[in-house]
């Protein structure tokens, strides 16, 4: 025992001494503070639920503590994760951010976040058919008209909040140019590809939002 003190104890020594110097500049340096944005992530999302109020993507973090540790915070992958676990139905729920939430590191001290708090409203996930309406845009040679317009598919399945869903309006296409229709002494036809919109901003598409659309046009009498 007395052999494992005393061999390389000058080195010992020296190396206890640099680490004391080490931890004496450490808690001696004065404390700073630093403001820093975080990104907030959503932990346990509950199934069959979707938020359907204002979504905060991110906080301001204020922090107190060394500045050789503030600076090293700015490199640092900070982020608020909110558990979502104990939502289990519809409606409101408010969570409180804390240290618990917001992860620092040893010897920085987590002040405050702005906001302190987030409110989320949740509802049930929605689904139905959403019909699709073309506009039409150019101009035909003179003499010929619309016969007829086949949308393929006629509707598309959009899916968000309840609430959202069932207020969403008719999806529009991009406009279809009947100028690129090639007519003949009878008429003609035309087909294109078009991408679908829809402008209430919480609902999606579940397939991919696209529709062929071919419009018959025919010579007027």
């Amino acid at each position: 025992m007395i052999k494992l003190l005393t061999e390389n104890f000058w080195w010992k020594v020296a190396s206890l001494v640099a680490a004391c110097i080490v931890w004496y500049s450490l808690a001696n340096q004065p404390d700073s503070a630093t403001i820093l944005s975080a990104p907030v992530q959503f932990r346990n999302y509950p199934k069959q639920l979707e938020i359907s109020s204002t979504i905060v993507e991110s906080i301001n973090i204020e922090a107190r503590g060394p500045a050789n540790l503030l600076r090293d915070l700015r490199e640092a992958r900070l982020s608020a994760a909110i558990d979502f676990a104990s939502v289990k139905a519809p409606g409101e729920r408010t969570f409180t951010l804390t240290s618990r939430e917001v992860k620092l590191p040893r010897g920085v001290q987590l002040v405050r976040t702005i906001p302190a708090q987030l409110r989320f409203t949740f509802e049930r996930t929605a689904k139905r058919p959403l019909k699709v309406d073309v506009t039409l845009s150019g101009a035909l040679p003179p003499g010929y008209t619309v016969a007829k317009v086949e949308i393929y598919p006629p509707a598309l399945e959009i899916a968000g909040p309840e609430s959202s869903v069932m207020a969403a309006k008719d999806a529009v296409s991009d406009p279809f140019d009947l100028g690129q229709i090639q007519v003949d002494g009878n008429g003609g036809e035309g087909q294109q590809h078009l991408a679908v919109f829809n402008e209430e901003p919480e609902v999606r598409f579940v397939t991919a939002p696209q529709v062929t659309v071919k419009v018959r046009v025919q010579k007027t009498h």
